[in-house]
């Protein structure tokens, strides 16, 4: 397979792994603001599929960025501290994926204690590590412009990072502001 189809498939499976992040923490939410069993039981199959299928698509982005990592030599060598810091933030996003599975399983057990406002919370940290990742990767996209076509400005280097963190949040920041506001 093609390095670029890796690549493709890679960002799709990231893209949907990081929608199930986004919305399952907002299943907590309503978890936790609910007293009537039946929605409750509602959305605890919701929230149960959801992270199954989450997993799936985690278990495909991780496998195919090693692919790249490791099969393309893509962060490999020299000068590449930015993949060190890219696999860190990743690991970050394993563990809160974990920490999704482990709350998920309070709610089955009845044994919840935190309240909606912290699910709120809660359901920031993808959007903020997402923002981070992406930062990462352009810089590196930035930094490969700049190799092939000798421009050496600067102020190169922070347009497309600024613009990506800019068109990022703009995708983000309803769904923040629904989140905050309690919809």
């Amino acid at each position: 397979m093609s390095m670029l189809w890796v690549k493709t498939l890679h960002i799709v499976f990231i893209a949907s792994w990081f929608a199930g992040l986004f919305y399952l923490p907002r299943i907590f939410v309503n978890l936790a603001q609910q007293s009537d069993s039946a929605v409750q039981v509602t959305l605890l199959g919701m929230a149960r599929r959801l992270y199954r299928f989450t997993t799936i698509l985690a278990i495909v982005a991780v496998a195919l960025g090693m692919w790249l990592y490791l099969g393309y030599g893509i962060g490999v060598g020299p000068g590449n501290g930015w993949m060190h810091a890219k696999l860190f933030f990743v690991l970050l996003i394993i563990g809160y994926h974990h920490a999704c599975g482990v709350m998920l399983r309070k709610f089955e057990q009845g044994k919840n204690t935190r309240s909606h406002k912290f699910y709120r919370w809660f359901n920031e940290v993808p959007v903020l590590l997402l923002l981070v990742v992406v930062a990462l990767v352009v810089g590196v996209a930035i930094s490969l412009v700049q190799a092939l076509t000798q421009i050496q400005e600067m102020t190169l280097v922070f347009v497309p990072k600024i613009l990506a963190i800019f068109a990022a949040m703009l995708i983000a920041l309803p769904f923040m502001g629904d989140a905050l506001q309690g919809q």
